[in-house]
């Protein structure tokens, strides 16, 4: 997807998605931060939307969040004021590509059903990894697509409306495996119906 899409698709998206999708993804948000609770420091979210995942961190964590659409972060801004959430120190809008960090920065960085939506998304592995420190975690939660079957079926015709969708049903697992510095630590599909899959990784 290109740059123009995502943030047309997500200016759509804004005003509906906590109500929507944002139900869809709930318990692979809470998968994931559950174990993020259980470490310390700095942690990244890439493609932090509006926020719905916030509030569930613990308050010893140092939480910095990201994303390319201004729509998602404006929300994502009010309800950090709106509950007081003194862990999240930042909130910016950037590309996933470049992110504007030092190396080594951060001890968990987080990426939750964003890969399919970005363009490049090898780059944004390759970047989440550079940003990561080394022995720090970095966690997927995403969907990937089937090589048989009925979902299968439905992801490649679906396929073809990805700009629309804001994000790719056809996406392949093998796109962000490719950074030799990370290595597979642990990895479940998650309800509903194991749409999505629960990433975890090491860096080395």
């Amino acid at each position: 997807m290109e740059l123009d899409a995502v943030r047309s698709s997500y200016r759509r998206w804004a005003p509906v998605y906590d109500n929507t999708f944002g139900r869809i993804t709930r318990m692979g948000r809470k998968n994931a931060v559950a174990a993020i609770n259980r470490g310390t420091g700095r942690v990244l979210e890439v493609g932090v939307g509006t926020g719905l995942s916030l509030g569930d961190y613990q308050p010893h964590l140092e939480i910095t969040g990201i994303d390319y659409s201004e729509d998602m972060l404006e929300r994502a801004r009010n309800r950090v004021q709106a509950q007081r959430m003194a862990h999240v120190r930042e909130l910016r809008q950037m590309d996933a590509r470049h992110l504007d960090f030092p190396d080594d920065h951060f001890d968990t960085v987080v990426a939750m059903y964003l890969v399919s939506v970005v363009p490049q998304p090898e780059r944004v592995m390759a970047e989440i990894a550079r940003v990561c420190k080394p022995g720090g975690q970095v966690i997927i939660v995403n969907h990937f697509a089937r090589e048989k079957g009925p979902l299968a079926w439905i992801e490649r015709t679906f396929a073809p409306l990805a700009d629309r969708l804001g994000w790719h049903p056809d996406f392949e697992r093998a796109r962000i495996m490719g950074e030799g510095s990370l290595r597979v630590t642990e990895e479940r599909r998650m309800a509903p119906l194991g749409l999505f899959t629960y990433m975890r990784l090491q860096k080395s």
